[in-house]
C-alpha cells in the first residue's frame, strides 16, 4: 500500500477561484506540468490562481488548494496513472500512451514521495511561483492542534466544516 494525495474541500472558495473545481475525494498530483509553456505574462485571473496554489485532480482535471495523505491500494494507484496518463495523452499531445505513461508515472511518483514521510489523514498545501525564470514549488503541511485554544474568538477546531447554505437572504431592510 502506498500513500496519495486526494483533494478536500473545506468550503466553496476552490468553485470561485480556480476555473474548474476538482471534486472532493479525488485523487490528486501537483500538476506544474499544466502550466509548462506559460510566462507570468501569460499566467492571469483564475489560471494563475490556479498555478499558484492548485493541485490537479485526477478524475474532473479541476484544481483544489487543499489534499490529504491517504492510503491508496495499488488499484487506486494504477487507476490513477490510468487516468493521468490518458489525460496528458489527450489534452498535453504527447505522442503516444506510452510517453504520456512515463510522464505520468513521473507525476504519480512525485506526489508518492510528498506524501512518504506523513500519516493519513496530514493535509498538505502548495505555493507555486516563478523565480528567475523557473517554476518553484513549495509545499506545507497543515496539523490539528494538540489542543485548542480556549475564548469566545476560538469556538471552532482548525478543521471544522462549517456548513454553507447557498441561498442568498435579501431581508427587507424598511422592517429593521
Amino acid at each position: 500500500m502506498t500513500h496519495l494525495p486526494r483533494t478536500l474541500r473545506l468550503d466553496l472558495s476552490d468553485t470561485l477561484i480556480f476555473p474548474a473545481a476538482a471534486e472532493p475525494g479525488e485523487w490528486a498530483v501537483p500538476g506544474g506540468f499544466c502550466f509548462w509553456d506559460d510566462t507570468e505574462a501569460t499566467l492571469q485571473g483564475k489560471r494563475r490562481q490556479a498555478f499558484r496554489a492548485g493541485f490537479l485532480g485526477l478524475a474532473s482535471f479541476g484544481w483544489s488548494t487543499l489534499v490529504e495523505v491517504v492510503a491508496a491500494t495499488a488499484e487506486q494507484r494504477a487507476a490513477a496513472l490510468a487516468a493521468l496518463a490518458a489525460h496528458i495523452h489527450t489534452a498535453y499531445g504527447a505522442p503516444d500512451l506510452a510517453a504520456a505513461g512515463a510522464a505520468a508515472a513521473e507525476e504519480i511518483g512525485f506526489a508518492e514521495t510528498l506524501c512518504q514521510d506523513h500519516a493519513p489523514g496530514t493535509v498538505l498545501a502548495l505555493e507555486r511561483g516563478m523565480e528567475g525564470g523557473e517554476v518553484r514549488e513549495r509545499f506545507r503541511t497543515l496539523h490539528r492542534r494538540a489542543e485548542p485554544p480556549r475564548g469566545p474568538m476560538h469556538s471552532l477546531p482548525v478543521f471544522a466544516i462549517a456548513e454553507v447554505d447557498e441561498a442568498v437572504e435579501h431581508p427587507d431592510l424598511t422592517k429593521l
